[in-house]
């Protein structure tokens, strides 16, 4: 959620960032429309208020008849201007849950992923000298992967991993887990179903509204642990000395993956559910303080690729290719050999008070003063995408693979061959 005073004060640059986001900058007029009537009633009330008190002022004993029914003329008008005034302020407030939250100043103008710039990339692809297999057949060769019965029991984009497989998930999920924990981020395990207003705080709701399964009590599954991490201080008050908070999550993620149908059908790189081990921080209002945070935590994610030998890339997301609520995002991307291309395994934002506003998550500063905290969170790495990722770039000739250096005590061995 954005400041009203700010959408009052910058009316036409935020509905050119809205605009470049590819969303509807009309919707900057819909707010200042209710927000005038609300002030507009709120001053009627108010000045009804202020006859009521005068009428009595310095009344002793029994009031005048007069008095009394002017008392009752303003307590009437009273009655009947407070459900308009409360119907305002409804609508006012659902609207400002539809607006986006403005690019920061450096972020490339783009309408979609082709606008996206590359800003950093690290290793070499490998080379082979042997026919490169796609990470589903070295899976289903090894006996790694069944997506087959999978798909009978559980329907489109589900999987079975299997046999080391299933370590090596593990092994990585746990060695990112504790790389985190090293860099003094607090482990938590999350709720996996939420209630609509974590899903709304965080800016999930209204845009990927179709995105997320919802259960028979009306809860929602959480599509990434941000959701858990970032309400888990909903409705209090902080201070700034225990600022940054830094939480790390490690959790199953759910997402229906709308708009995605026939892409990535093969394999384990697009599908339904997920684990991630992912990191939510929380700090001062300060931008520059936000932006540095924003890449330490995106080195956080190099390491991990690093210690991986993973060649990859990080891309400065356009403003199309943003979410409505963030506004900066790097994209992280590791090479694929049988796709001769990066693609996407990691993300970086931050919202700067976007979210804390809508969740109401505050700090008094140093001055005595309260703001709103920024918000910032970044994968640290998903599966099993990044499973497919180890399994092309590790692949020998004899059709085995090889295990990352790091994952070795893991796995318990070097090299997976089919069981």
């Amino acid at each position: 959620m954005i400041d009203i005073n700010y959408i009052r004060e910058n009316q036409d640059s935020l509905k050119t960032a809205i605009a470049h986001k590819q969303m509807d900058p009309s919707i900057v007029d819909r707010v200042l429309a209710a927000d005038e009537i609300r002030r507009t009633l709120i001053k009627e009330v108010e000045e009804l208020r202020f006859q009521g008190n005068e009428n009595i002022a310095g009344v002793k004993g029994r009031p005048s008849d007069e008095q009394i029914a002017k008392g009752k003329e303003i307590k009437q008008k009273l009655q009947e201007l407070d459900p308009k005034l409360q119907e305002a302020e409804k609508n006012f407030s659902e609207l400002m849950l539809y607006v986006p939250n403005p690019s920061a100043s450096d972020v490339p103008l783009g309408k979609d992923e082709s606008g996206n710039t590359e800003v950093k990339k690290w290793g070499e692809p490998p080379t082979f000298d042997f026919p490169v297999l796609p990470h589903e057949e070295l899976a289903d060769n090894l006996n790694l992967l069944d997506n087959k019965r999978a798909v009978r029991i559980a329907g489109n984009r589900a999987f079975f991993t299997k046999n080391d497989l299933v370590l090596l998930e593990y092994g990585l999920l746990m060695y990112a887990l504790k790389k985190m924990i090293a860099k003094g981020y607090t482990p938590m395990t999350v709720p996996w179903m939420v209630n609509d207003d974590a899903m709304w705080g965080t800016g999930y709701f209204p845009w990927g509204k179709e995105d997320h399964y919802q259960t028979q009590d009306g809860q929602k599954l959480i599509g990434t642990a941000e959701v858990s991490l970032t309400a888990f201080y909903k409705d209090e008050t902080l201070d700034e000395k225990d600022l940054p908070v830094k939480m790390v999550g490690i959790s199953p993620c759910y997402r229906r993956e709308v708009g995605s149908y026939g892409k990535d059908t093969k394999g384990i790189f697009r599908v339904h559910q997920f684990n991630k081990v992912e990191q939510v921080v929380y700090t001062i209002a300060d931008e520059e303080t936000t932006r540095a945070m924003h890449d330490e935590m995106l080195s956080h994610t190099e390491e991990l690729l690093q210690d991986l030998k993973l060649p990859y890339h990080v891309l400065l997301m356009c403003t199309g290719d943003m979410g409505a609520g963030q506004r900066r995002k790097y994209d992280v991307e590791v090479w694929f050999p049988s796709q001769n291309t990066y693609r996407e395994t990691h993300s970086d934002s931050y919202f700067n008070d976007f979210q804390s506003r809508r969740l109401n998550i505050k700090y008094r500063s140093k001055d005595g003063t309260i703001k709103f905290v920024y918000t910032l969170n970044n994968t640290v790495v998903a599966t099993p995408r990044i499973l497919g990722a180890i399994l092309e770039n590790y692949q020998q000739a004899d059709g085995s693979v090889k295990v990352p250096e790091v994952l070795v005590p893991f796995v318990g061995k070097e090299v997976i061959t089919r069981a």
